[in-house]
């Protein structure tokens, strides 16, 4: 009896360690349901079967989805293996589509051990994604904006020192791409960050108005030379073809005023023939004069060219002619009206900005006869001087622009309206425009037929005389200017001659 008892005993006990031994489920199970509630997105299931899942265990898995945009997760779990007694992993590969990027596959280990005599997933951040070892972060980052292209009007880049540079870069706020798009990124403790993915946005390519080869000639017409610009215009239209700027200052060939000088004559004119003023009209053209009781004016050189037409007197750019013929025929306001039917007191919507020039109602006689001959208050730039001479051309006064129109109303609003010139006297002034080339003071300077222009010296307070030349040839209407390059015949007129010789 004795015997079955401890029979009995022993055999109680090993009933016992056999059913503290044994394990509820298997690895291959475990493993089976953690992948299916990873796919359906139920991370709190997921944690149930994790050992001992931290705290942010849920809100870890939600913000990783969220903040990477996962749309959707695929899992393909490979052959389960033993790895020790109470111990198994789970190789798989997955694929998870970002909004931003599409497909981005991965792979991982699974890793599974018998905790509590049930089959459990040693859960670690790699889980998740093999990146996020060792303390590894992965974030969606914006990239840089994305600078606008823009293209000349045949839709080439701009060439190379164009010297248009910071008209462009005035331009560039306006086109850019607010972000450039973005980029997933990989960052580990000590270890420079990796870019994984990149959606980047296409730059927006902007056409201007600016010609390939009218831009291209006018930055060589300014290699070498400082302090200079070239704005060149289609009369027809107002576009821009080219904008070469050497002044230094940024964009001041649109913005920046300085006295014309002669170039203005062509306006001065216009108020004159205006008065009646017969272009074949015999006048006097001393060396200097006297505005009655008032001050002096004096030619250039004090040249006293006698009598000669009043076509003449424009092409060899008499002042005293000038302003003894606005002092005498012309009232005070006469001037000032009709440089604002050529643009004064405009501002110049290009679509980079810009104005045209400025002119005060004269003061007294001595200031109108300053104003005559572009001193005085009179102001202008070089975008203003080219459309002076584009007007002349085409028999319309034109707003000019650099981008299409209606890029230039969107950024600076309507520009103003084109302005009908008087026939007869845009037919005069293209023949005294022309007669300055064939025998005034543009007479031998290289340049090649059919062009028509005015120079232009003008006095300044602050250094030697700036030097102008206003003209066009076809439908290409230019102003040059050098500040403090002294007479426009030597300083504006040579680099006329290069830039209309290089189209």
């Amino acid at each position: 009896m004795l015997t079955v008892a401890v029979l009995a005993i022993l055999g109680a006990y090993g009933f016992a360690v056999a059913s503290a031994a044994r394990v509820r489920g298997t690895a291959g199970q475990a493993a089976d349901s953690y992948f299916e509630a990873w796919r359906e997105g139920d991370v709190r299931a997921m944690a149930r079967l994790v050992y001992q899942a931290p705290s942010d265990f849920v809100s870890r898995h939600l913000t990783f989805s969220e903040e990477l945009h996962v749309q959707k997760i695929e899992l393909r779990p490979g052959a389960l293996r033993s790895t020790g007694e109470g111990t198994a992993e789970v190789p798989f590969t997955g694929t998870r589509t970002l909004r931003e990027f599409g497909a981005w596959p991965f792979a991982g280990t699974l890793r599974l051990a018998v905790r509590d005599r049930t089959w459990k997933v040693l859960w670690s951040p790699e889980t998740l994604h093999p990146l996020l070892a060792g303390g590894g972060t992965l974030k969606i980052v914006e990239l840089e904006d994305v600078k606008a292209e823009f293209l000349t009007s045949e839709g080439d880049r701009i060439p190379h020192d164009s010297y248009a540079d910071a008209y462009l870069e005035r331009l560039a706020p306006e086109f850019a791409v607010a972000s450039g798009g973005r980029a997933l990124v990989a960052a580990a403790p000590g270890q420079p960050e990796r870019r994984l993915l990149t959606h980047a946005l296409d730059p927006v390519v902007q056409r201007t108005t600016l010609s390939r080869p009218v831009q291209a000639a006018a930055a060589r017409a300014l290699d070498g030379v400082e302090d200079a610009a070239i704005v060149a215009l289609r009369p027809s239209t107002g576009e821009v073809l080219a904008v070469a700027d050497r002044l230094g200052d940024g964009h001041s060939a649109f913005d920046d005023l300085f006295p014309p000088g002669s170039s203005f004559k062509t306006i001065t004119a216009a108020a004159l023939l205006a008065s009646g003023l017969d272009p074949a009209a015999e006048l006097s053209c001393p060396g200097d004069y006297q505005i009655p009781l008032h001050r002096s004016f004096h030619n250039a050189g004090f040249e006293d060219h006698g009598t000669v037409s009043f076509t003449d007197a424009f092409a060899l750019s008499c002042n005293t002619t000038f302003v003894e013929q606005v002092t005498t025929r012309l009232a005070a306001g006469d001037l000032l009206a009709t440089a604002g039917q050529w643009g004064f007191g405009r501002s110049l919507p290009t679509g980079a900005g810009g104005t045209c020039g400025t002119m005060e109602e004269p003061e007294d006689t001595d200031w109108l006869g300053a104003d005559a001959i572009g001193q005085g208050s009179v102001q202008a730039t070089p975008l203003c001087m080219a459309a002076v001479a584009a007007a002349v051309q085409s028999g319309t006064w034109r707003s000019p622009r650099l981008l299409p129109e209606k890029e230039v109303r969107r950024l600076e609003g309507p520009p103003p309206k084109p302005v009908e010139l008087d026939a007869g006297i845009v037919d005069a002034l293209r023949g005294m425009m022309a007669a300055v080339v064939d025998h005034g003071t543009a007479s031998g300077a290289g340049l090649p037929a059919g062009v028509a222009g005015k120079t232009g010296t003008a006095e300044t307070i602050d250094g030697a005389d700036h030097g102008w030349f206003i003209g066009y040839r076809d439908d290409l209407a230019f102003s040059v200017f050098v500040r403090h390059g002294g007479a426009g015949r030597t300083a504006a007129l040579p680099i006329t001659s290069r830039f209309l010789n290089g189209l």
